[in-house]
């Protein structure tokens, strides 16, 4: 055989050229219907992001918290990228917020554990039940209550008295005993979180702007409307972890402080609650001072219960007229009533984290409805159409005379 057989072409048939790939793809559309293949790949993409959601859903508070953690601390890791390799910088920022939140939270958790039991156990026990009873005896308030209720032919005992507020604290008691048993038993989850928590933030920190363009691009939204929402989320994350955070914690430690000063018990847990009550904007920490301040009266003690008010207008109106219109401005324009029942509802739906996710649901409904007003509403409207604006209906009605009105 030649040498030359072995180059020799295979037979091959007549030379047909290869058709560009947008008449392949043109041709392939003529016979299938654009709706069917669009249909289609929309049915698999929400199946996929379904079983997507399906796989991160038991990690859904973790990735949520980590992301805002991580729009907190972001400012601290560009400060060390600019000294350091980023990979360096978002461990060493991960370091950082391990020693500001892990550390103080496990130690702040056994003491107020101890306290939580210590109070549970000293309000079961007799010797304040007689000083209750001695409170009552002493200022005859129990026959002072008797000569009003004498008049609808009714008498109340002292034990009739006592009963639903045992009750009541018996109940409450067992109710903080259980969470606080839970916080411990739950100590090993807490911890498994927290750090796949700070491997998120590692990771979000150096390539979280790729993963907010991914979004972006993925968003059939124009990509101003797209920021407009991440935005808002950021500066109501900020808000409600960092500011109201900041205020609670303020507010907390000088009220336990004030109640450890004035000789109430495990003053611990009421700073606690202090800080809790004080992210509802309508009730704050005065539901926790006013009743003690009215103790204090009932007790005799008028000018500690005086101070005690005083110390509570100063340090709530301070908190809240002048720290966060100081530090948020006017970047976050939410009502007040808007943010109470936000936080309610949160609390509600996801536990102690609806303190965060009840004011992001509102802010997102706000921000729709914002971009709303100023995209698409000329869309649904009918053409010609001409609407009276809510403020200028207000005025012509209040520009009415009097005696127009019904």
């Amino acid at each position: 055989m030649h040498s030359s057989a072995f180059f020799r072409m295979p037979s091959v048939g007549p030379f047909r050229p290869k058709l560009p790939l947008g008449l392949g793809t043109s041709a392939m559309l003529d016979k299938t219907p654009r709706d069917l293949i669009l249909w289609f790949f929309l049915i698999l993409f929400l199946v996929s992001l379904f079983l997507l959601g399906k796989l991160f859903w038991p990690f859904v508070s973790v990735i949520i918290m980590g992301a805002v953690v991580s729009g907190i601390f972001y400012p601290l890791f560009r400060i060390f990228k600019r000294r350091m390799h980023p990979r360096y910088a978002s461990f060493l920022t991960c370091g950082l917020i391990f020693v500001i939140l892990f550390v103080p939270i496990v130690l702040f958790v056994g003491v107020l554990a101890r306290e939580i039991h210590n109070f549970y156990v000293s309000a079961l026990s007799v010797e304040v039940a007689e000083q209750v009873k001695h409170f009552f005896v002493s200022r005859n308030i129990l026959g002072r209550l008797n000569g009003v209720l004498a008049t609808f032919d009714l008498h109340l005992t002292f034990d009739e008295l006592m009963q639903p507020i045992t009750d009541m604290g018996t109940s409450v008691g067992i109710s903080i005993i259980n969470q606080a048993n839970a916080i411990a038993s739950h100590l090993l989850k807490f911890v498994i979180h927290f750090f796949l928590m700070l491997m998120i933030i590692y990771y979000l920190l150096l390539d979280g702007n790729r993963l907010i363009w991914f979004i972006i691009d993925l968003s059939p939204l124009p990509d101003d409307q797209d920021i407009q929402l991440m935005n808002k989320f950021k500066e109501m994350a900020g808000a409600v972890l960092v500011v109201n955070g900041i205020s609670g914690l303020i507010q907390g430690v000088v009220g336990g402080v004030v109640f450890a000063f004035l000789g109430f018990r495990s003053p611990i847990l009421w700073g606690v609650m202090m800080a809790f009550f004080a992210f509802l904007p309508i009730v704050g920490i005065g539901i926790v001072f006013l009743p003690a301040a009215i103790w204090l009266m009932l007790e005799g003690s008028m000018g500690a219960a005086i101070g005690l008010m005083v110390i509570y207008v100063v340090l709530s109106g301070g908190v809240e007229y002048l720290f966060k219109p100081a530090v948020v401005g006017k970047r976050i324009k939410m009502h007040t009533l808007l943010v109470f029942l936000g936080i309610i509802g949160g609390l509600q739906l996801f536990g102690i984290l609806g303190i965060i996710y009840g004011p992001l649901v509102i802010t997102f409904f706000l921000t729709l409805s914002d971009i709303y007003n100023k995209s698409y509403k000329s869309l649904v409207e009918p053409e010609g159409q001409k609407r009276v604006h809510l403020n200028t209906l207000s005025r012509s009605i209040d520009d009415e005379e009097p005696e127009a009105r019904p």
